[in-house]
């Protein structure tokens, strides 16, 4: 274990040391992506209180790379799986590859890419096959969050966890008290409140949800980067926005920040559809009795 947590160490050491160069010179994939790095932190936090025996871990997404060496660290000996963020800088696949490749001679983590769930629909994994989805900034870019709890709930086994993230939707509320038509803003594609996704999680069979929310809120110097971030975060229907053409941006730019977690609890229990009670036959034994004398 001593010689493997040291490759673990040379590799990221090296693997930054070569992708520092290619950071630094191409241009940043995401704006927000210390936005992406400090909620996973404070998601962290606020799974220390909780008491969970992780055997294999599902993070959608990773960004790409690091929330996969976050948790190796947090669980060792855990199977990791990830759907890796679309727009990665060829830098940060590198260093998520070198890392990933040697830890799955002991774990077998598995990757692909969010491409391909946004596709199917589907996290390519079995009924029952992890014990933790962790889901950072994700569900408000979704058209349909309930599918997302459904595809959690089916590969989640009995006692596992959801814990997840995402932006409220009062996001950006400061735009949209001035907007005059130029920004072209929009919706998020998942405009749900905390209270409609504890709802969500209720009728989705996931037990004891815990929702929180906070808010965040960026100063701006330039109105170019308050721009930047206004595409990043899918606010707007344009891609380039020109300062030069609006008068009176905000200085400021709030962010919601939902919070949850619920546990997949009873999943072998009588389940209802249409009036009708369905049982695993799993859960269905034969009772005898002895014969009276």
């Amino acid at each position: 274990m001593l010689l493997a947590k040291s490759v673990l160490q040379l590799i990221e050491k090296y693997s930054l040391e070569i992708a520092w160069g290619a950071e630094y010179t191409e241009p940043m994939t995401q704006p927000l992506r210390w936005l992406q790095d400090e909620i996973a932190d404070r998601m962290l936090q606020k799974l220390d209180i909780v008491k969970l025996n992780v055997k294999d871990v599902l993070i959608v997404p990773d960004f790409p790379g690091k929330h996969q060496a976050a948790f190796a660290k947090r669980f060792p000996g855990a199977r990791i799986y990830s759907l890796h963020e679309e727009g990665a800088s060829q830098s940060q696949l590198w260093r998520s590859k070198a890392f990933r490749s040697w830890n799955s001679l002991f774990r077998g983590d598995v990757t692909s890419s969010m491409a391909t769930y946004l596709k199917t629909g589907n996290f390519d994994l079995p009924n029952n096959s992890v014990d933790l989805v962790f889901s950072n900034l994700l569900l408000q870019d979704l058209p349909d969050p309930k599918h997302f709890l459904q595809e959690c709930w089916r590969v989640l086994r009995e006692g596992g966890l959801i814990a997840f993230s995402y932006l409220g939707p009062d996001t950006g509320k400061e735009l949209r008290a001035m907007d005059s038509g130029v920004l072209k803003l929009k919706n998020l594609l998942s405009p749900w409140d905390m209270h409609d996704m504890g709802d969500a999680l209720m009728a989705e069979r996931f037990s004891d949800p815990v929702m929180d929310m906070e808010y965040l809120t960026l100063d701006y110097e330039k109105p170019q980067l308050l721009l930047a971030d206004i595409c990043a975060l899918k606010l707007t229907h344009s891609a380039q926005l020109d300062p030069t053409e609006m008068a009176n941006l905000p200085q400021k730019l709030s962010l919601e920040l939902v919070y949850g977690h619920a546990w997949a609890l009873g999943k072998h229990l009588a389940q209802a559809k249409d009036h009708v009670a369905y049982i695993d036959p799993n859960q269905i034994g034969r009772k005898t009795r002895r014969d009276s004398a």
